[in-house]
């Protein structure tokens, strides 16, 4: 066999062998990513602000794709059905991946079979906030305003039916002797938009929802989860602070692409994350979103998926919830 002829054959070997590209490794196809929230909410920002900096570093137009409804559950299951070549993803939080599958019983995808974890890139709490048609201005006050106000009865927003802040809602609730009411909404963005408005007094989601608005005096963050108080919100204390226990975990960002991707575009999108994080410009935005910004390779994200399931399912084992 000539010299060619071994080159050809090696050449042939190798590509049976190596998993195939991403299609826009080659440049002929842009990345989607899916957000299963509506455009203004905290998810949305995170993913433009990735998405825009992705492009630079891929060499290819990367897109954010809102698919809002039922706490990105609709958003999974596009995620589910779409082709394993490398040009969609889905950005999400803890809420989509490990509460959903515990709340609702057929939700439509599992977490661990239908997907596979791309890269982590960041942890966060979430807060209670009034709005500022209240005179509270800590949860306390908020507590008694409640109490001498309206009998102790309140309805409190939260992005998604069955959520975490649902699941804080009723903690509260029964900790603090208040009748408070879990009101859902598709996102937290409707959600914020009502309490602007003084169309609900309180409201739980994410710092990031939350923070623009602190700063602005027209919504307060009265409490942070977690047991350490945040960089971006000081003066906020925990409800570790305040004698609530049993929310230490926090919750994650990650991005996850369907089952069956090449290995090969897993490594090289986490490896582009990656880059992307280490801008200060970037870790500085996300900072000041109330996010703590760490990338997380893919079995570091499958871990930390699973270790905050495991702890959430005993949690809403204890509160008696069944799955709808």
């Amino acid at each position: 066999m000539n010299l060619h002829r071994r080159h050809l054959l090696a050449r042939a070997l190798a590509a049976s062998v190596l998993p195939a590209l991403p299609a826009w490794a080659d440049g002929t196809k842009p990345v989607r990513i899916l957000v299963g929230f509506p455009p203004g909410g905290g998810s949305d920002a995170i993913a433009r602000l990735l998405a825009d900096k992705l492009k630079d570093v891929l060499g290819v137009p990367v897109v954010v794709d809102n698919r809002p409804g039922a706490g990105g559950q609709i958003a999974a299951q596009v995620l589910k059905a779409a082709p394993a070549d490398g040009t969609t993803l889905f950005l999400t939080h803890d809420h989509t991946l490990s509460i959903l599958p515990l709340v609702v019983k057929n939700p439509g995808f599992d977490p661990v079979s239908d997907f596979v974890p791309v890269a982590g890139f960041a942890t966060f709490v979430n807060a209670f906030a009034v709005s500022g048609g209240t005179p509270a201005r800590s949860f306390n006050e908020y507590v008694q305003w409640l109490q001498a106000a309206r009998g102790g009865q309140g309805a409190v927003g939260v992005p998604a039916p069955a959520s975490t802040p649902e699941f804080l809602v009723k903690l509260l609730g029964r900790k603090y002797r208040l009748d408070l009411v879990a009101a859902p909404y598709r996102g937290s963005a409707p959600m914020i938009g009502d309490m602007l408005g003084n169309q609900i007094a309180a409201g739980v989601g994410s710092v990031q929802d939350f923070i623009e608005h602190h700063r602005a005096g027209k919504l307060r963050v009265v409490g942070v989860l977690g047991t350490q108080r945040q960089a971006a919100l000081p003066d906020v204390p925990t409800f570790d602070e305040l004698g609530l226990k049993g929310f230490e975990d926090l919750p994650y960002y990650g991005i996850y692409a369907p089952a069956g991707t090449p290995g090969a575009f897993i490594a090289q999108f986490s490896a582009a994350l990656a880059q992307v994080l280490a801008q200060p410009a970037v870790h500085e935005q996300l900072t000041t979103l109330g996010l703590t910004v760490g990338h997380m390779a893919p079995g570091q994200l499958a871990a930390r998926q699973k270790a905050y399931t495991a702890a959430w399912a005993r949690i809403i084992r204890n509160s008696g919830f069944t799955a709808q």
